[in-house]
């Protein structure tokens, strides 16, 4: 087990809630979460783990979905709330096997910043929180290093290889996969991996 988030990590988030708050807003619809949500039924509760400042937790709320939102930066939960309304639980990866059985999760650039050496283990737990061929989401910036940008957050990148290997190791069937570059808080463009996987 770790102990818990990466400390400089999560000081940039509490410090830069409101500025990602403001820059990361979706004001036109979002395909790939309308086509995850697509595949959930109704009223169906998900998991958005590392929920950051809660967009896409307010927009499966509004479409009817139970949403746990989990995020371990206080100043992310406080933006949620003022933002969107949300209750943001606050907590980490290793609360999974916690919060009960989900019918979907989606983790959009948020298990970037767990240790390589972890993945598994929080993999395996998503898996286990969902119904068969319940769908998974996650999105991480790809590479073969572990660094820290120039905010000083730390992330792992990972190969396509690496990502579905890691998620069929955990008992997912990944079925969707795409590419592409954005830039990030840092202003620095780094390209990603975005796999929908099932249960």
């Amino acid at each position: 087990m770790t102990g818990g988030p990466d400390p400089e990590t999560l000081a940039v988030y509490d410090d830069k809630a409101e500025d990602y708050g403001t820059r990361f807003t979706w004001d036109k619809p979002y395909p790939r979460l309308d086509a995850f949500l697509d595949e959930v039924a109704p009223g169906g509760r998900i998991l958005d783990l590392g929920c950051g400042v809660g967009t896409a937790s307010a927009r499966m709320r509004d479409r009817g979905y139970d949403v746990v939102a989990l995020d371990p930066s206080e100043g992310m939960a406080r933006v949620a709330q003022e933002r969107h309304g949300l209750t943001v639980l606050q907590g980490d990866f290793d609360h999974v096997p916690d919060l009960g059985r989900f019918d979907a999760v989606w983790a959009h650039f948020s298990l970037l910043h767990a240790p390589r050496a972890d993945l598994p283990r929080h993999l395996a737990a998503i898996h286990a929180a969902l119904p068969p061929q319940g769908p998974f989401l996650v999105a991480m910036k790809t590479g073969t290093t572990t660094a820290r940008d120039r905010l000083g957050r730390r992330y792992t990148y990972v190969t396509e290889t690496e990502l579905t290997g890691l998620l069929t190791d955990a008992g997912f069937a990944p079925s969707q996969i795409a590419h592409g570059a954005d830039e990030g808080l840092d202003g620095t463009v780094a390209p990603w991996i975005m796999v929908t996987a099932h249960a």
